[in-house]
């Protein structure tokens, strides 16, 4: 049987995706499911993409949709959006492209194109940002599935049992939040702290930064929220 293996918000962090992917050491029947927000604040965007589309033959991998993708969409499409997506991350995301967007391939496009809404197992459920605990994945409106931070509002368990695996919301202190329910990822590599792998089945967790130092250990434990200065 395959690992079940969560990857939370990369932002352009490549060396630190090329550090914890060696560490995991994949398999063919590993599912791994990425986040979301691929692009943006970090370096190099296009190289990530390059390194995501190559687990596709590497393992079962499935890349969700992030936020940030959405805003680079929407601003290669229409020019109108393009200033908020450079205020939003999207400038080191076109200087990995030579400093202009008409450089990005097409093949970056299309991967980003078949990224999905969210994914979902038999014990798990995968989200970029949130999620509304009364209805089912498939009715999930785009607010809360890309844009909504799980901050001080906590979201009870969902309707299904299942637990909710989520990024979007930046863990300043670079540490999962696991709250039993639901576990947020996103550790906020691109500020200089950690990008997180989760294998669920195993409880382990692994951590790789921007200078592509690793570290490994048990999921922490499961504790009530404690807010703290989280980074939009």
């Amino acid at each position: 049987m395959g690992r079940t293996i969560a990857i939370g918000d990369i932002h352009g962090c490549d060396r630190a995706l090329t550090a914890l992917l060696q560490a995991l050491a994949l398999k063919r029947d590993d599912l791994v499911v990425a986040l979301g927000d691929f692009v943006d604040r970090g370096e190099n965007s296009a190289a990530v993409l390059d390194i995501l589309m190559g687990l596709l033959t590497k393992c079962r991998f499935v890349p969700l949709i992030g936020n940030h993708e959405i805003m680079m969409f929407q601003a290669l499409n229409n020019r109108s959006e393009y200033a908020f997506w450079m205020q939003h991350g999207g400038t080191t995301t076109v200087m990995s492209y030579g400093g202009d967007p008409r450089n990005i391939p097409q093949d970056h496009l299309v991967f980003l194109s078949h990224c999905v809404r969210y994914h979902e197992t038999e014990k798990y459920i995968f989200v970029h940002a949130n999620y509304d605990p009364w209805l089912p994945m498939a009715q999930q409106p785009d607010e809360l599935l890309f844009w909504q931070h799980i901050l001080d509002q906590v979201p009870p368990p969902h309707e299904s049992g299942k637990i909710v695996i989520a990024g979007h919301t930046p863990q300043a202190d670079g540490i999962i939040r696991n709250l039993g329910h639901v576990m947020v990822i996103d550790t906020y590599c691109y500020g200089d702290q950690w990008l997180t792998a989760v294998d669920l089945d195993n409880d382990i967790c692994w951590q790789a930064n921007s200078r592509g130092e690793v570290r490994s250990g048990q999921i922490p434990v499961a504790a009530p929220w404690q807010d703290q200065a989280n980074p939009s």
